[in-house]
């Protein structure tokens, strides 16, 4: 049998039935003390070791369903989620907006756009592992 969707195919079809936010949007969230946001880095535990930005939580892609809900009770909370080029991100917001969480953002251009852009970033702090 034939496949029938690429990984590519689902990724654009997702980001028609999300919010996207761009990287300098997401810079000035953070620098907003107000701003009570969380920020998740979905990209595997190497990746978020060699760098992320500064703030996130490293919930890999594979895990992100299984933690979510402890890590982020409150399913009205703006949640900013970011991957490497912005479509792990984008399959990772649908299925939290499927779970009920309101105010999922994907990070457009991902850290690979972040990083283009000489953004901060730091290799403080551990991902969380299954």
């Amino acid at each position: 049998m034939a496949l029938q969707k690429t990984f590519q195919q689902l990724s654009d079809e997702a980001k028609m039935r999300i919010g996207e936010v761009e990287a300098e949007d997401v810079e000035t969230r953070l620098a907003d003390p107000g701003w009570d946001g969380v920020l998740i880095d979905v990209r595997e535990q190497d990746e978020y070791r060699a760098g992320h930005l500064p703030g996130a939580r490293g919930i890999g892609r594979g895990i992100l369903e299984y933690h979510i809900a402890d890590e982020v009770p409150d399913t009205d909370r703006e949640i900013v989620l970011y991957c490497r080029g912005g479509n792990r991100s984008a399959l990772a917001a649908d299925a939290l907006q499927l779970m009920g969480y309101t105010r999922v953002l994907s990070m457009r251009g991902g850290f690979r756009q972040w990083d283009a852009e000489n953004r901060p970033q730091t290799t403080d702090g551990e991902p969380i592992v299954h």
